[in-house]
């Protein structure tokens, strides 16, 4: 009789299943996540049933979920996260009690009880962080201001999950558990923390440092794949997210010189089993229950989404970001999260959640994440127009304004964003006695550079109140340094049209995107990709002694080869600019 596997036999059906759907999504340009959550629902037990018992499944998807924050975290560093603090703490302690205030004032108002609807409060106070994250790094938006802010909010959030799972049982009324219990768990959560950053920065780059001259590749990804799952593991056992840890031994090993190659190696393994998440998530809604409460749930998922979307709104735009960021964020994190079905479950054995009120929660929170992808895609154009509708007229200090407006800024240049790039920019503007004004979204960034006397200005470059009376009609120059693309692409056309000689230079990251720029009205756009190979093979060269001119004829050969495929009859702007 032969041998049969379960587990392998749940995948291969996961796999063959998600094929066919996720290239019906790609041909039609829909979002893959919700392909997998479709072939979820479709496999699942509560539809045709090929996959009858989903647990299996989900303890890869877990897997799937602490790889990705883990390759989150190495692209993030300690440094960048301490940055992040404001947003972390400031916007996601906002998001979070905002949330459960306004879910437990609307459940008390419905005739629940008090631990009920602070249990609810729990539930939709989190978003998540697999689909969110995973949708950002999809459209290259991580490193975006809302990009940052959602980041931010999401890591306040999955520290919330331990004190949350701590007092549920308290809610509930039962037995075993007590303040001083909690505060000896949180004590400990966060020893362990520490303890994992610790081992990380000291004895894990020791490790690895001897691992690498063995020069096995094998060796390597199991040590790397074993540091991941690891620290998940670790941080599971003291009841706090397997996410979290993932996430910060991740954030440790980004300071290491081998943080690429990791990346690099952990890549393909995190798709196969976010993939595996994905499905696993369409598994859980029946739709049976569905079909029998269709109006209820989406009026739930309505609720959810809308008021998530406004009370994040909210957080994000107190800490002094602009409607346009604010609406971006709100709307990515205007769903439930997959922590919070771990809590529901927990919830629902305490007798804090009714099975009526499971299922129900279940099917929103479900088709909440499966909108999420679609409503992220929607967030940029709903951020330009209520900014459009709502934003006030300008966001410049009462100075640079009357400044802008009596003409003293003039013949200037304008530079948006003030990371690395504006940052250099500025200075050598500066040594050379150059007028210029800075508009930055970043608040607690303007409040710095203004102690460093920097003529910096909080505005959004895309509103058009804001380039006016940033005196965009009388410069000279507009540079746009920053990563966020969508806002680039309105800023120049917007620029284009205000002022019809300017002199536009974009950052861009890829040369895919410049065509789009110079037909917006760009006059030169630097493609970071093709620069850095520029750089790459100048550093090379010189090293071997070639000649500076020489080097600077490679250079613009490689520059027209580049640029060769993006010109056109139709595009001469283009042409003419990089002749």
């Amino acid at each position: 009789m032969p041998h049969s596997v379960p587990l392998l036999n749940d995948l291969l059906i996961l796999l063959l299943a998600s094929l066919p759907i996720a290239f019906l999504c790609s041909r039609f340009r829909l979002p893959v996540m919700v392909g997998f959550m479709l072939t979820g629902v479709l496999i699942g037990p509560a539809g045709l049933g090929l996959i009858a018992q989903a647990q299996e499944v989900e303890m890869l998807a877990e897997i799937g979920v602490v790889l990705l924050l883990f390759t989150i975290g190495l692209e993030f560093s300690l440094k960048r996260l301490l940055e992040m603090k404001r947003l972390v703490l400031g916007g996601g302690g906002l998001q979070v009690v905002l949330t459960m205030l306004v879910v437990l004032g609307l459940c008390l108002a419905v005739g629940r009880s008090f631990n009920q609807s602070l249990f609810f409060g729990f539930l939709f106070a989190l978003s998540s962080t697999a689909i969110v994250l995973k949708s950002y790094m999809d459209r290259l938006e991580i490193d975006t201001p809302h990009g940052r802010a959602g980041v931010g909010i999401l890591l306040f959030q999955d520290l919330c999950i331990v004190p949350m799972m701590l007092l549920t049982p308290i809610l509930s009324g039962k037995e075993g558990s007590s303040f001083s219990n909690i505060a000896v768990r949180m004590g400990t959560a966060l020893a362990v923390i520490a303890g994992i950053i610790v081992t990380a920065r000291t004895i894990v780059p020791f490790l690895l440092g001897h691992i690498v001259r063995l020069r096995s590749p094998e060796v390597f990804i199991i040590f790397v794949v074993l540091v991941s799952l690891g620290t998940a593991w670790l941080t599971s056992l003291f009841g706090m997210s397997m996410a979290l840890g993932a996430f910060v031994a991740g954030l440790v090993l980004s300071e290491s010189e081998y943080s690429h190659q990791i990346v690099s190696d952990i890549m393909p393994f995190r798709d196969v089993f976010n993939s595996v998440f994905f499905v696993s998530i369409g598994m859980l809604l029946s739709l049976g229950f569905l079909l029998n409460h269709l109006w209820l749930v989406l009026l739930w998922v309505a609720a959810l989404i809308v008021g998530k979307a406004v009370i994040t709104l909210l957080a994000v735009r107190l800490l002094g970001n602009s409607l346009r960021v604010a609406t971006m964020v709100g709307i990515g994190l205007a769903q439930v999260g997959e922590f919070s079905f771990i809590l529901a479950k927990v919830g629902a054995a305490q007798g804090l959640l009714p099975t009526e009120d499971y299922q129900q929660f279940l099917a929103a929170a479900i088709l909440s994440m499966m909108a999420t992808p679609l409503l992220i895609s929607l967030a940029p154009r709903l951020g330009l127009f209520l900014q459009a509708q709502f934003s006030p007229q300008s966001l410049l200090e009462p100075r640079l304004a009357r400044e802008a407006k009596e003409g003293a800024l003039s013949n200037h240049v304008i530079v948006v964003g003030y990371g690395l790039n504006g940052r250099n920019l500025t200075r050598v503007l500066a040594r050379r006695g150059l007028a210029y004004l800075v508009l930055e979204l970043n608040a607690e960034t303007v409040r710095r550079a203004r102690e460093e006397a920097v003529p910096i200005a909080y505005g959004d470059a895309v509103r058009r109140e804001v380039l006016l009376h940033a005196g965009l009609q009388r410069a000279a120059i507009l540079v746009l340094a920053i990563s966020d693309q969508l806002a680039s692409r309105h800023a120049v056309a917007l620029a284009r049209e205000l002022n019809p000689h300017l002199y536009i230079i974009v950052r861009t990251r890829y040369l895919s995107e410049v065509s789009e720029l110079y037909e917006l009205g760009a006059t030169q756009v630097i493609p970071e990709e093709l620069e850095t190979s520029i750089e790459i093979f100048a550093r090379v060269l010189e090293r071997y002694g070639v000649a500076p001119d020489l080097i600077q004829q490679e250079a613009e050969a490689v520059r027209q080869a580049g640029y060769e495929v993006l010109r056109s009859d139709t595009n001469p702007k283009a042409l003419s600019c990089q002749q």
